[in-house]
């Protein structure tokens, strides 16, 4: 993540009035960012999974799609609601209360019998996603200079960016051996060891006596929040027009067989890490520039995308270049922390809502061009539309802030 000198400086901590963890910076951002794999490979894996659901509980895979669409539902909901609810808490004990929901969530999911009881589990366990990113940004944003915020946002989201290189293979690999319950279990035991790694390596902080829910939803009041919270929507919706697709895009179109697709999509999960702690680095330097440049970025590389789609070497490239623009979520993260004001636990979440909401864009836009008879590969002139959406937002953004400052 960073050099070991940086991470156990604790000349830092009183230099800069800051959060000092009881161990070590370095075991405080791991804790944060394996919270992140655990519930990102629970999103994620599930979609390998649908076949064996849908025979577990007699649907067709098409209806049993829609345990993802749960999932995303309560995601969407559980940011803003678990932000609100939790204002005043301590931010320690806000995580605990979202890995307990977790652990719930995929608790319910391993021992369901039925489609309405997996619909409920599955609803369940993304009622904390938003809200975990969101606070577990929030609390590495305190134990570190602001001039390295954003950076240390990015290690965070490195485990999301994880669970795509080995939290999802592992996941699908378990619920192919030993069956789905296996699968869902695991992501249960991984929420478990977070939750007792956040006793020993999370600093404790006071609450906010001066917050409220309140408070949390003036963010709302916000043009700025609003316009970055539609930069991720649209912005970002891109990446999920051609993931939604990419296993068809690269059997039929690239001519990979289905046993190397799992492979290959660890390129575009090594893509993101490297976009994580890329953009982080950059966000940290000039905030608003790296933000046009990650949109420009990946306009240009979901147009590769489509371009090459054909070629199987070129995919590959293509595909890595693709998980760069990852890169956009700390940045437009911090981006929220900045313009939210007092309200940023609100904010910070609210931006995982954003990226749901854009993964049922893309997916949706993505879907009714294939329809069309355009082809799979056409889902990347999809996203690159939705990117170039995402660059003009940013442009507003950009121009309604010059106007209020000169106001």
């Amino acid at each position: 993540m960073h050099n070991s000198e940086t991470l156990n400086n604790e000349d830092i901590f009183d230099k800069d009035n800051l959060v000092k963890p009881p161990i070590s910076l370095f075991a405080a951002i791991l804790t944060l960012a394996l919270g992140g794999l655990f519930i990102g490979t629970g999103e994620f894996a599930t979609m390998s999974l649908l076949p064996s659901l849908a025979n577990a509980t007699q649907v067709s895979i098409p209806i049993a799609g829609q345990y993802i669409s749960s999932y995303a539902v309560g995601v969407v909901i559980g940011a803003p609601v678990m932000a609100v609810i939790g204002a005043r808490w301590p931010r320690k004990w806000l995580l605990y209360c979202l890995l307990f929901i977790a652990l719930l969530g995929y608790a319910f999911s391993a021992l369901a019998w039925s489609y309405p009881s997996l619909m409920v589990a599955r609803f369940i366990s993304g009622l904390p996603h938003g809200a975990w990113y969101g606070v577990a940004g929030l609390a590495a944003s305190v134990m570190v200079p602001e001039s390295r915020r954003t950076q240390y946002i990015g290690y965070v989201m490195l485990g999301l960016a994880a669970a795509n290189v080995a939290g999802v293979p592992a996941m699908t690999w378990l619920g192919q051996q030993m069956g789905w319950r296996v699968a869902f279990s695991f992501v249960a035991v991984g929420v478990t060891i977070t939750a007792c790694m956040l006793y020993f390596f999370i600093p404790s902080t006071s609450p906010d006596h001066n917050a409220s829910p309140l408070r949390e939803l003036s963010a709302l009041a916000k043009p700025q929040v609003w316009f970055t919270l539609a930069v991720a929507t649209v912005g970002f919706g891109g990446m999920f027009a051609v993931y939604s697709y990419i296993t068809p895009t690269l059997t039929q179109v690239s001519r990979f067989s289905l046993s190397e697709v799992p492979a290959v999509l660890v390129l575009w999960g090594m893509g993101m890490v490297c976009g994580n702690i890329i953009g982080g680095w950059m966000a940290d330097k000039s905030l608003i520039p790296a933000i046009f440049i990650m949109l420009f970025w990946n306009i240009g590389c979901l147009g590769l995308f489509a371009l090459v789609a054909q070629w199987k070497w070129a995919v590959l490239i293509a595909l890595f270049l693709l998980g760069n623009g990852f890169a956009l979520v700390p940045a437009l993260q911090s981006r929220l922390m900045n313009v939210a004001s007092d309200a940023q636990t609100l904010a910070a979440s609210l931006n995982h809502s954003a990226f749901n909401l854009s993964n049922a864009i893309g997916a949706s836009l993505g879907g009714m061009a294939i329809a069309a008879g355009a082809g799979w590969a056409t889902t990347g002139w999809v996203g690159a539309a939705l990117a170039s959406g995402g660059l003009v937002f940013m442009v507003l953004s950009v121009i309604a802030s010059k106007r209020s400052q000169h106001a």
